[in-house]
């Protein structure tokens, strides 16, 4: 039965997530809401208000897709409403009611909404969304030493995949996890801790692309944290005990058990949550096919040979 565990999830997994179950609101009624918190909301409209400016203004000045190009521009607004609709709608109220709820906001956080927003160039469009003063600020302080020093440790590849590996593992540990079930503080610094630690992490897989040598270390940051995110998630499945006791009685709700709601947050860090990370590495690898072979193909066609 353990062994069958993980086809049974997700034989229910695809049976909640069908038509017939996509309603907002338990089978007891209680309806799911939205969260409107302006601590959640205003950060997402100023974020959201200052990339449009500076890329208006970026293309009025350099022309249209330049600077940042059209699939960034979509890529930041499509991870833009990724994030918005994990924080915003009824999906934060049934995380807080469900185990495999809430997996599926942190990864929609760290695995959706975090690269995409890193492949949409924010920092280049915040500054130019930014008034010539704020601009010519933002300038000077991007200049100081030590924090172009401190951005250049966080940002290291062995740095950005320890924090975000450290995050996630001491999160899930059951004293802390529960401990942002129970205050409204710590819940709101645990996402804040996957996004950021995310948002590293993705800069350091995505940031530097342009050098052939940052692809093999990109496919080493994304092979290593599919293996040690799918640990974790078979631990949970495969568990003999429930992790988070305080979703016991939440999940009962919706109609699973508690080790159904915990073997289904499990099976989602270890099956989809793993195959973003190898999507991901193979269109790193097809960029690296591809400049290879510009590399060595010459504008006659015929290969170069290199010794």
């Amino acid at each position: 039965m353990r062994a069958t565990r993980p086809l049974l999830c997700l034989g229910g997994l695809a049976f909640w997530l069908s038509p017939a179950h996509a309603h907002i609101g338990s089978p007891h009624g209680t309806a799911l809401q939205w969260n409107f918190d302006p601590v959640v909301l205003a950060p997402l409209i100023v974020a959201a208000w200052i990339y449009g400016q500076g890329v208006r203004r970026l293309w009025a000045r350099a022309g249209l897709g330049r600077g940042v190009g059209f699939a960034q521009a979509a890529a930041f607004g499509l991870g833009w409403c990724v994030l918005g609709g994990a924080l915003v709608s009824p999906l934060d109220d049934f995380g807080s009611r469900s185990l495999w709820g809430h997996m599926v906001q942190h990864e929609l956080l760290m695995i959706v909404a975090a690269p995409l927003l890193v492949l949409g160039r924010p920092l280049e469009a915040w500054s130019w969304g930014l008034t010539p003063r704020g601009r010519r600020a933002w300038g000077r302080i991007a200049r100081i030493p030590w924090l172009r020093a401190a951005w250049t440790v966080i940002t290291a590849p062995a740095i950005a995949w320890g924090g975000h590996a450290l995050a996630i593992w001491v999160w899930h540990a059951p004293v802390f996890f529960q401990a942002a079930l129970a205050s409204e503080a710590v819940h709101t610094f645990q996402h804040l801790s996957f996004l950021l630690s995310g948002l590293l992490f993705w800069w350091a897989v995505c940031g530097n692309l342009r050098r052939l040598k940052s692809h093999a270390i990109a496919a080493a940051l994304l092979f290593t944290t599919m293996l040690h995110t799918g640990a974790l998630g078979a631990l949970m499945v495969f568990s003999t005990h429930l992790w988070y006791p305080a979703y016991a009685l939440r999940a009962s709700e919706f109609g699973v058990s508690p080790f159904e709601d915990q073997a289904l947050a499990g099976l989602i860090m270890w099956v989809p949550g793993g195959l973003v990370y190898i999507v991901a590495a193979l269109w790193i690898a097809g960029r690296s096919f591809a400049r290879l072979a510009r590399e060595h193909v010459p504008a006659g066609g015929a290969l170069r040979h290199s010794d």
